[in-house]
């Protein structure tokens, strides 16, 4: 049998993968949670063969809990399954040691096909989105523009910015007029937005 944990945040999404998973003859659910703290708690727990996470969850992100997944159990396959295909995100997502990549709109069957191919050795990831990735480039911004642009986009302003990032104001404009130069937007507000829907943030 091959032993899967599933992470993902919303409760009937969860529970029904989990009940179609288990309808497959070679695939048995053995944990189920609603965030990244706790699947990387749970791989160590139950020692699951792959895991399938979401990447957007409360506390810590999918992506961020491949990356501690991989360096706890370093045996286990990591598949994303997301509703957002954006192609910064499965960039992030291989850098963070995901061995495949898909989005949630696809069949069960394809999945399931999925979870075999990666179990044998195999990166699966979505076509369509590969080929958005390939297109779009790697992601033009640094850590500290992102750290920045993302603290703009919850709203701070640069004093604030300054303060909960511990640099100076200035270095702080200089960052967002950075990002806001890489992305190709007119102020912080579309650079955030442009950011987030190639999922570079």
């Amino acid at each position: 049998m091959i032993r899967v944990l599933l992470a993902e945040d919303q409760g009937m999404v969860r529970g029904a993968l989990a009940a179609l998973l288990n309808l497959e003859a070679d695939i048995e659910v053995v944990a189920q949670v609603a965030d990244g703290d706790a699947a990387v708690a749970a791989a160590i727990r139950e020692e699951p063969d792959i895991a399938l996470l979401d990447i957007e969850m409360a506390g810590v992100d999918g992506i961020t809990a491949t990356r501690r997944l991989r360096a706890a159990r370093p045996g286990c396959r990591v598949l994303i399954l997301t509703t957002f295909g954006r192609p910064g995100y499965l960039r992030r997502a291989m850098d963070a040691g995901a061995d495949g990549f898909l989005v949630k709109d696809g069949p069960v069957e394809q999945l399931a096909a999925a979870i075999r191919r990666v179990l044998a050795g195999e990166r699966v990831i979505d076509p369509a989105l590969a080929v958005v990735a390939l297109s779009t480039g790697p992601n033009p911004l640094s850590a500290r523009e992102r750290d920045v642009l993302s603290a703009a986009s919850n709203g701070l302003t640069a004093p604030d910015i300054a303060r909960t990032l511990h640099l100076s104001e200035g270095t702080v404009r200089n960052y967002l007029s950075s990002a806001i130069h890489k992305t190709g937007a007119r102020n912080r507000v579309e650079a955030a937005r442009v950011a987030t829907d190639n999922g570079w943030l």
